[in-house]
């Protein structure tokens, strides 16, 4: 009776064993190759057991005085016992390689992710340079060509100007002086007439009336003349000089009878001022 309990215990064993081993060999990827094959013997087992399970069922358990038959139950729990020990290494040592070739892919994938980020940075960083390279060649030969029309005629005639207008009469000084050194033609009419108003609005009268009178006689016949003498009369009215003030405006209103009309009416004003007939 003893025996008989101990027989049904080792089948009992025998069915968690495989049970056991057919977990594992779910959890394999069963698509593989391997995985069907380990599967295949799972079942092969399971039928044994079955077989087993069955002759238990129907009382066919051999008697306690049945050693030769026990014996048989013995050997095939124990077959059974060395089977499962067999799949479960081989489940141990797929499970193994799985991890190393999931470890090697990831692995790998950080560096290839790093290699582009790396590509990416230095393309970005290539191109920012490149761009500010760029920039700073353009922002140097703007500088450049700044620097250098601030030193032709027409440059600094054109800076002499703008100074003028925000009442800088001292640059505006300065830059008639240095455009009258290479100033030529019309240019030099230009200077002088700039050096003129710079001296007028520093309030140096009497170089002044000097200067708008060279203007004039630099081109005594161009569009410039006329504004020269009223610039003549303007600053010797300044300095309260009123006989060559109006000594100026007759040789204005003779040399230009019919002058433009802002002309004509600060010739008018500069008359009744200076008390000219």
């Amino acid at each position: 009776m003893h025996k008989a309990r101990h027989g049904l215990a080792v089948l009992g064993l025998a069915t968690a064993l495989v049970t056991s081993a057919s977990t594992l060999a779910q959890a394999q990827d069963i698509t593989s190759r391997e995985g069907i094959t380990l599967q295949n013997q799972i079942l092969a087992l399971r039928q044994t057991l079955n077989q087993m399970q069955e002759s238990q069922g129907n009382g066919s358990l051999p008697a306690p005085s049945a050693s030769p038959a026990t014996s048989g139950n013995g050997d095939l729990v124990a077959q059974l016992l060395e089977r499962v020990n067999t799949l479960e290494q081989q489940q141990r040592e797929m499970r193994g390689e799985i991890d190393q070739l999931t470890n090697d892919l990831q692995q790998k994938t950080a560096a290839l992710s790093k290699q582009v980020a790396d590509s990416q940075f230095a393309a970005q960083t290539g191109a920012g340079g490149a761009a500010s390279a760029a920039a700073a060649t353009t922002a140097a030969a703007s500088s450049d060509t700044d620097s250098a029309r601030a030193t032709t005629p027409d440059g600094l005639l054109k800076a002499g100007k703008e100074a003028l207008q925000h009442k800088d009469y001292t640059t505006a000084h300065d830059n008639a002086e240095a455009a009258l050194k290479n100033a030529k033609g019309a240019f030099r009419v230009d200077a002088q007439f700039l050096l003129a108003q710079s001296l007028a609005g520093q309030k140096e009268y009497r170089p002044s009336a000097v200067a708008y009178y060279d203007a004039y006689k630099l081109s005594p016949k161009s569009a410039r003349a006329p504004d020269a003498l009223l610039g003549v009369t303007a600053t010797l009215l300044a300095l309260g000089d009123k006989k060559a003030a109006c000594e100026a405006l007759g040789k204005l209103k003779s040399e230009f009878p019919n002058p433009a009309e802002r002309v004509s009416r600060a010739s008018d004003i500069y008359a009744q001022r200076g008390g000219c007939r």
